[in-house]
């Protein structure tokens, strides 16, 4: 083999190639040396069979094999608009071609058919470059008519993603029933179910004659569990189509029953509804409501914990600054209930509640409690609130108990608790409230936990010793109920299908004011106030983490600031853009 020496030069010509095209098309408008017409039915373009055949599969298999064509002195191009087949041969002579929105579709469908694939991937690039929630579902279409996966899945994440505004697109009443179904029944959706049954809705009126027939199909895909139940009974329960469905009003009555009911599922004659699990667009936040700041400032702030990216959010202040107002979420708002006004110039106790919409990022004020009160607990179970407990304003220990419905927006009486205690850990569960320990009248522990029965409105008692918390949150996490310290570092889970308790891993300080929820399943510890061994009262800014699964502690970082007796939620909802 002949080896090169130092002095060989390896030239490349980089515009050679640029310039035989140049030539070539020179000689094409010419027709010098060309040997084949395209036509189309009102425009003849003379070609060179040896470069159509090079730049396309196409071309190649038409001219190189024993094809009629590959001996015609004329090849006619039925089907193909005459300026989009002249763009497409200027482009195999020259390697430039404009795409514009007006020809995007045309030469996507025509590169396609003659095989261009560069060419086609150029117009895919220039459609996804153009997507929007008003034209994806239509782009989506196309993509699968011309089988462009690239296109496709970039449209079908924005059709997701951006379900409220495709909602409101014309595209959404021109898809057929089976896109529709698919679409709506996607894990992936990013929507509430009450803007899914708004969006079928909407369809079907579109052509009611045609579409009526496909009502119940489409309302299958509206999961009515997670419908706020407002919505459910004021809006869907009383909808004209739906109740002209017979099969329709049979999943109503079965969800009517479930949302509604205060008695068991398991109850004779309730059949549990279909377990059909949230949208996975559908997360869990943990906020974190008011309380005490560094130098015990007390704070209005809302802060919104995202445990996938392990970042804060703040969120809109409420309107007024409250010293142990009561924090509690329900529907996918938050509730602040009670608490003493800070700097305003009245320092009673208050009976307001303000409601807190994630989606608007807004606080309102809605019916207040019928009885003004500070350090109390409130529990949301079913669509109902319990405010529990607390001090009036007389400075007097209540034993009083009202519930908030959140359909009717009314508050109501309900029994008074056996003993008026400060500071339990409360948790619902299976129609059950419980109330663990907290402090009598001269702030002794209270070795006690009281049950509350919802549908029977009655209370009753246990003693035991395993009780002794003050100051400490409880959270529900399966069947069981997590007491999480309170001046102590000890951990004991209440089973509640046993009846008994269970020793957890001990947290590593001794706390009491902090916070507490679950997020997806594990369990979330926030701020709070420490004794140190040498009792002495620290303020904390740790966030961490419990696994029942595993019975461990980890840590997950810091809050922005020391905090405690502030209100500690999980929120489940869609992430809106406006937040995240």
């Amino acid at each position: 083999m002949e080896e090169k020496s130092p002095q060989d030069l390896l030239f490349k010509d980089q515009d050679f190639s640029s310039e035989m095209l140049r030539q070539l098309n020179g000689l094409r408008q010419n027709r010098i040396l060309t040997d084949v017409v395209l036509s189309t039915s009102d425009i003849e373009i003379p070609c060179h069979r040896n470069v159509l055949a090079s730049s396309s599969p196409y071309f190649k298999a038409m001219f190189c094999n024993k094809f009629k064509e590959s001996c015609q002195e004329k090849v006619s191009l039925q089907g193909i608009d005459s300026g989009i087949l002249h763009c497409i041969i200027m482009y195999v002579y020259t390697g430039e071609i404009l795409i514009t929105e007006d020809n995007v579709l045309y030469l996507m469908e025509t590169a396609s058919m003659l095989q261009y694939v560069r060419l086609f991937e150029a117009c895919s690039a220039y459609l996804q470059d153009q997507l929007t929630p008003d034209n994806c579902l239509s782009l989506i279409r196309l993509s699968e008519i011309l089988h462009c996966e690239n296109l496709n899945k970039k449209a079908k994440a924005m059709a997701l993603k951006c379900f409220p505004e495709v909602a409101t697109s014309e595209d959404l009443k021109e898809l057929c029933a089976l896109e529709l179904i698919n679409y709506l029944g996607d894990d992936e959706l990013c929507g509430d179910e009450e803007q899914v049954f708004e969006a079928l809705m909407v369809w079907v009126r579109h052509d009611l004659k045609a579409r009526q027939g496909y009502i119940q199909d489409l309302f299958e895909k509206v999961r009515l569990q997670y419908v706020h139940p407002t919505f459910f009974f004021h809006f869907i329960a009383n909808d004209s189509l739906i109740q002209s469905s017979p099969a329709c009003r049979n999943i109503l009555e079965l969800a009517n029953r479930q949302m509604f009911s205060l008695y068991s599922t398991s109850a004779p004659g309730i059949k549990p509804m279909w377990h059909v699990p949230r949208r996975y667009s559908c997360r869990e936040f943990l906020l974190l409501v008011g309380g005490r700041k560094d130098n015990q400032q007390t704070t209005r702030d809302v802060l919104l914990y995202d445990e996938k990216t392990n970042q804060w959010l703040s969120l809109a202040k409420y309107p007024t600054s409250l010293y142990k107002a009561s924090a509690v979420s329900l529907h996918s708002n938050i509730y602040l209930l009670g608490g003493i006004p800070i700097g305003s110039g009245n320092s009673q106790v208050t009976a307001s509640v303000y409601i807190f919409s994630l989606r608007l990022n807004q606080w309102r004020l809605i019916e207040p409690m019928l009885i003004p009160r500070y350090s109390h607990r409130s529990i949301a179970y079913k669509n109902y609130i319990f405010a529990i407990g607390g001090i009036g304003m007389n400075q007097e220990i209540l034993n009083s108990m009202e519930r908030y419905d959140s359909i009717y927006n009314i508050w109501e009486h309900m029994t008074n608790m056996p003993i008026a205690v400060l500071h339990p850990a409360v948790a619902a569960k299976d129609q059950r409230i419980y109330l663990f320990g907290g402090e009598d009248i001269m702030q002794n522990p209270v070795r006690l936990i009281q049950v509350y029965h919802v549908s029977r409105n009655m209370w009753f008692r246990m003693e035991t010793r395993m009780v002794k918390n003050v100051c400490a949150p409880a959270v529900v996490i399966g069947d069981r109920i997590f007491i999480v310290g309170g001046y102590t570092r000890r951990v004991i889970a209440y089973d509640t299908k046993a009846n008994k308790f269970l020793k957890c891993a001990d947290m590593k300080d001794r706390r009491m004011h902090h916070g507490a929820a679950a997020i997806n399943e594990k369990l979330y510890l926030t701020g709070g106030r420490c004794l140190t061994i040498d009792n002495v009262i620290e303020d904390s800014d740790s966030l961490e983490c419990y696994d029942p699964k595993t019975d461990t502690w980890t840590s997950r970082g810091k809050l922005p600031h020391k905090l405690f007796d502030h209100g500690c939620l999980a929120l489940q909802c869609v992430p809106y853009a406006n937040l995240m």
